[in-house]
């Protein structure tokens, strides 16, 4: 298995972001640092992150949480903030699940957290352009010109950007809009309104990657069943 992969299997996080631990020399095998994510290596290997030694997860857990606001999506927080991480329960935990993709401290929805390192590379690769719905609260009416043009792409600082989707939410305020989207890109739906000058007063994940926030409390979880996994490898 190349290192990368044994990294992402053992929970760590996904492959892609294993690539880069490994590059920066986090990763070590047999006691070697190895700055080879293609590296092959073995489960007689000894590998090692920050000094916690890694083994392969064979059991595989899919956790849909609707996170609140004021969570912090990674393991752990260097300034002691509370973290996704902190509402799991730890039957789940001893699991090693991490966060797919991430939704910023403000942001509230839907957030898959998985050990299953190669579906949340799927999930997360820009390639398979997996579609993500956000509602959008503003703080005034949504103009319809701004609506037109971002439907037709505007250019951003980091390259230009198009949504799938764009609307005012029928029957709602015009300051509240439906998105959707399948760019990863940092904070992209916030820049996107903030292009125009509008500010973002709340910002939900509603939908990704076909799953829904559908009886899950905010700040609360649950378990994927078999058939949302089938459907959910089947997405990507």
């Amino acid at each position: 298995m190349k290192l990368n992969k044994y990294v992402a299997h053992a929970g760590v996080c996904s492959r892609r972001k294993a690539a880069e631990l490994i590059k920066r020399g986090l990763v070590q095998v047999n006691g070697e640092v190895i700055l080879q994510p293609f590296r092959e290596v073995t489960e007689q290997d000894e590998v090692v992150y920050q000094g916690r030694p890694l083994k392969p997860e064979r059991d595989h857990l899919y956790l849909l949480m609707n996170k609140s606001k004021n969570l912090i999506t990674t393991l752990q927080d260097e300034k002691g903030r509370k973290t996704v991480m902190d509402i799991i329960k730890p039957e789940h935990k001893k699991l090693r699940i991490f966060p797919v993709g991430r939704l910023d401290r403000n942001t509230t929805g839907l957030l898959l957290l998985t050990n299953d390192g190669a579906l949340a590379d799927k999930l997360t690769h820009p390639r398979n352009e997996i579609k993500k719905v956000y509602h959008v609260e503003l703080d005034r009416p949504f103009r319809k010109e701004d609506m037109e043009e971002i439907r037709e792409g505007i250019a951003l600082e980091d390259g230009p950007i198009r949504v799938d989707k764009i609307s005012v939410l029928e029957g709602r305020p015009a300051t509240e809009v439906g998105v959707e989207i399948h760019s990863g890109r940092n904070r992209i739906v916030r820049r996107i309104f903030e292009y125009f000058g509008y500010e973002v007063v709340r910002l939900d994940r509603v939908r990704f990657a076909g799953l829904t926030k559908k009886d899950i409390p905010r700040g609360r979880y649950r378990v994927l069943t078999e058939e949302e996994v089938r459907r959910l490898k089947h997405f990507t």
